[in-house]
């Protein structure tokens, strides 16, 4: 008897031993090729462009996979940029987004989830001081090494309805539905 006790136990520990939970993987944002922008609808016949140009990105994926990992993303408002500087200090400003008040915009996931080749992000997104959910899509764009450092491509979309965070007047001039575009090349650390 005790050596069928012996025996199971071995087998047990050589089973249950190989089974490896692997540490998490904490991508960074390369931002030298990254772009967080946005488009807006302007009198329902053009789309106006802008982005931020201060962000960041950290992705970390829980033993190689997207189900369950976990997404944050933090921009400073006043980093927003579309080209024309009268534009940008007026959406800078207490019309719309008030960054002296509301200096910084964040997403941070609750579910990760791969369906397909698409990633389904639904967290929490705070703009304006205002946090609500928010339902984004990842394409994967690619992988590649780095100098022997594992990157990818990350294409991410989602759309913000400004009156859900108080951000401008509502208007025929401008368009409620925010189409958000970020196109991430992130790097293991």
């Amino acid at each position: 008897m005790r050596n069928y006790m012996f025996l199971f136990g071995l087998l047990a520990l050589l089973v249950f031993g190989s089974f490896q939970v692997e540490d998490p993987i904490v991508y960074s944002l390369d931002k030298a090729h990254s772009r967080l922008g946005f488009k807006i609808k302007h009198m329902g016949i053009v789309d106006i462009h802008g982005e931020f140009n201060k962000f960041d990105v950290i992705i970390t994926l829980n033993n190689g996979s997207w189900d369950g990992s976990s997404f944050e993303m933090s921009a400073e408002a006043n980093s927003i940029y579309t080209g024309i500087e009268m534009r940008d200090d007026h959406l800078r400003s207490a019309d719309f987004f008030d960054v002296e008040n509301h200096p910084h915009l964040t997403f941070k996931s609750s579910s990760v989830k791969k369906v397909k080749n698409k990633l389904i992000i639904i967290g929490d997104f705070t703009l304006h001081g205002i946090t609500k959910s928010l339902r984004l899509i990842g394409e994967p764009t690619g992988t590649t090494k780095k100098n022997d450092i594992e990157a990818f491509g990350l294409r991410i979309t989602g759309v913000v309805k400004r009156s859900d965070f108080k951000i401008g007047e509502p208007s025929g001039g401008l368009s409620d539905d925010v189409q958000l575009i970020a196109d991430l090349e992130l790097t293991s650390k």
